[in-house]
């Protein structure tokens, strides 16, 4: 599984699901942690999307499509 994505906000991990499950991409979203903020660091927590290596560069090419940042 890749990591294509971290979702910091709950409705934008419900918009992302929607959006694979729409295209018919496999995934999996899993609760982590990540460092955030510029003067007051923190640890946060955000919801982790993978999908397989099959589907990378399809689940890549519509998070990009509908305006978010896939990771590299």
């Amino acid at each position: 599984m890749v990591l294509v994505y971290i979702s910091k906000r709950l409705k934008e991990a419900l918009a992302i699901e929607e959006l694979f499950k729409q295209a018919g991409i496999e995934y999996d979203v899993e609760p982590d942690t990540y460092v955030g903020g510029i003067i007051f660091r923190a640890e946060r927590t955000g919801a982790f999307f993978y999908v397989d290596e099959e589907n990378e560069a399809k689940a890549r090419d519509l998070l990009k499509s509908k305006g978010y940042t896939a990771l590299n």
